[in-house]
């Protein structure tokens, strides 16, 4: 048994696709005087008690699926992360019906806490359909997701309720091409990024569902294309980083419990914002889904973040190395 498997059993918490599948399980609140299908959904547990950002997008995806006739998929959704929300506290969603047409559906939902929205979102919906075809190629010579360590053989041996959530508590199993970003950058500084990915347990064949899900991982790493070209890793110190939008795109049948390949690169950053762009390949190399996200990233040039920054890099590199000692 490896020291991250031991970590896995040793922690007390639920099965982490079953945990997906419960968050994305909305309650619908009845008789409502509103003009929008009202839903309540709850918000998993976070160590910065902040609303994970790809949940809230995938439960508001979840809500406006289920006033849209069971044969239109989602392909396309755009939505504004406008405050951070509780992750103590649940979520309600509001659905306007803005549009049913004879091939595509229209969806507006705002996802609210205490009566402010949290998210702006509208999604579009179409009917099964055939037309022309091509696609992007997949990256050759990526090395299997077998062979690369996951988050739990990178994270678990450090007693931190941020490593131990990301290590044991996330329903995806997230594994990185290039050295992770979690706790240092190293390798090239490059404005591209790219992990392999997959729920750790199986979903129910419910192909919404899966939509919804692969909505929730896309929020995961892809800003990473930004810090990796500048050197930062995730605990750079005083650095801010934040979701400002996202928007996707689902353009074939996807499984997130069957390896995924999720390519990010990043075409610019200024202003404290960085742009974002995603490729998602299922393991046969057919381009399933695109992402795009511009997200604010504040880094402080100060000179006492600077003399922080190098102490808790001395700490880190000693704590590794005990670590790995042990």
């Amino acid at each position: 048994m490896t020291e991250a498997e031991a970590g896995l059993q040793a922690l007390p918490t639920q099965d982490p696709t079953s945990s997906l599948i419960e968050v994305l399980d909305l309650g619908e609140l009845e008789g409502a005087r509103t003009d929008e299908d009202i839903f309540i959904g709850p918000s998993q547990k976070q160590p910065h008690q902040r609303v994970f950002g790809g949940q809230v997008l995938a439960q508001s995806l979840i809500a406006g699926m289920r006033t849209v006739d069971p044969g239109r998929r989602v392909h396309s959704m755009h939505g504004y992360f406008l405050r951070a929300g509780d992750a103590n506290k649940p979520i309600t969603f509001g659905v306007q019906r803005l549009r049913d047409g004879r091939s595509f559906s229209a969806r507006r939902v705002h996802a609210y806490q205490e009566g402010l929205p949290i998210l702006s979102m509208i999604a579009s919906f179409q009917d099964d359909d055939e037309g022309i075809e091509h696609q992007s190629l997949m990256p050759q010579g990526i090395p299997d997701p077998e062979s690369l360590p996951s988050t739990a053989d990178l994270l678990g041996k450090f007693d931190h309720p941020v490593a131990r959530h990301w290590a044991y508590e996330r329903p995806f199993d997230i594994r990185h091409i290039d050295p992770a970003l979690y706790v240092s950058a190293k390798g090239k500084k490059e404005a591209c990024n790219a992990v392999w990915m997959k729920t750790f347990g199986p979903m129910p064949d419910e192909p919404n569902l899966h939509r919804a899900a692969l909505a929730y991982a896309s929020d995961y790493t892809l800003l990473e294309s930004i810090l990796r070209k500048h050197g930062l890793s995730w605990i750079t110190p005083g650095m801010s980083v934040a979701s400002l939008d996202h928007a996707m795109w689902w353009h074939r049948p996807v499984r997130v419990d069957e390896w995924l390949l999720y390519v990010q690169e990043s075409p610019s950053a200024q202003g404290a914002r960085g742009l974002a762009t995603g490729k998602i390949f299922n393991r046969e190399g057919q381009h399933v889904a695109s992402v795009a996200q511009e997200g604010m990233v504040r880094v402080p040039t100060d000179l006492k973040n600077k003399v922080v920054g190098a102490v808790q890099s001395a700490v880190l590199a000693h704590q590794i190395r005990k670590s790995e000692r042990d």
